[in-house]
């Protein structure tokens, strides 16, 4: 994958007022086979930055993103200390105030736009809907901020993308779509949840350079969940690791390389390498311990 620049973090990203405090986090299911507990006692603070989120599939990452809008799955609850947003509880908000920060003040950017655009709608309605549920604007109003929209995403010919289907787009275009139905409203933190997992190389990089521009233009907050270490060392301002919904270390993201927990290592350690050393990739061996919040770390800015 081509390099991306490390970029300086933003002068907002020292701000140590944080948009979103969260303390001792927990996302309980109730599955036919038992109680799963997928997130265990997370705390962490976001500023005007971009926080990485990564780990293995199971590991919480998406979950957590999930609940700062209270978006868990009706089975699911969520339980924490403290979570609020921009001084607002949002535990002890009420549906209707939560319907007024997603995607208004919170938005989140969905894995796969092909599961989450309408189907039977033209992606500039789409747009344009958004717009509208948010603010008290006209139909042609909206209809021009979409395509507005739509160039400042880069699409080309914003006014013939607007009439198409979701199925008659790229995935690369489909997602910068997606990008710009959940920023047309300005908020003031971003969640991307695997933004680029389905994406080839370049489109990533056009993708995320979208992304950084939004975060130093407009200030946002953004919360990238990835697998990808290498994307997230050099995109990011800090990660946090997580395993088995805990997290286990929290550092910059320059310094990922450096990283001390033993599980961080092992999956720096099992990513392939260029150079052919390894005939075979390495198995993580994990430690009974690290379930049980031993050595846990938080992602708290000190």
């Amino acid at each position: 994958m081509n390099e991306i620049v490390h970029p300086m973090p933003t002068p907002e990203a020292q701000n140590t007022s944080p948009l979103i405090s969260v303390r001792d986090l927990h996302v309980r299911f109730s599955t036919p086979k038992g109680p799963v507990h997928a997130v265990r006692g997370v705390s962490f603070d976001l500023g005007r930055e971009r926080l990485g989120i990564v780990g293995e599939s199971g590991s919480g990452k998406s979950q957590t993103g999930r609940a700062l809008l209270r978006l868990t799955a009706g089975n699911g609850s969520i339980d924490a200390s403290q979570m609020t947003f921009d001084g607002m509880d949002l535990m002890k908000a009420n549906e209707k105030t939560m319907r007024s920060i997603r995607g208004s003040r919170i938005s989140m950017i969905m894995q796969d736009p092909k599961y989450s655009l309408n189907p039977v709608m033209t992606v500039g309605a789409q747009i344009a809907e958004s717009c509208r549920k948010h603010e008290n604007v006209s139909k042609a109003e909206a209809r021009q901020r979409a395509l507005a929209m739509l160039e400042t995403v880069r699409i080309r010919e914003p006014d013939k993308v607007y009439n198409l289907y979701p199925h008659q787009v790229s995935g690369g275009m489909g997602q910068r779509i997606m990008i710009a139905m959940m920023l047309i409203t300005n908020p003031q933190v971003m969640i991307a949840d695997e933004p680029t997992s389905a994406l080839d190389v370049t489109v990533q990089m056009q993708v995320l350079a979208l992304l950084d521009d939004m975060v130093r233009e407009r200030g946002m907050g953004l919360v990238l969940i990835s697998h990808d270490l290498h994307l997230v060392s050099s995109f990011c301002d800090r990660v946090l690791v997580m395993y088995g919904g805990r997290i286990m270390e929290s550092l910059d993201a320059k310094h990922l390389e450096k990283a001390q927990h033993p599980y961080t290592k092992g999956l720096l350690n099992c990513l392939p390498q260029l150079d052919g050393k390894h005939d075979d990739l390495p198995v993580l061996k994990r430690d009974p311990s690290w379930m049980t919040g031993e050595n846990q770390a938080d992602g708290v800015l000190r």
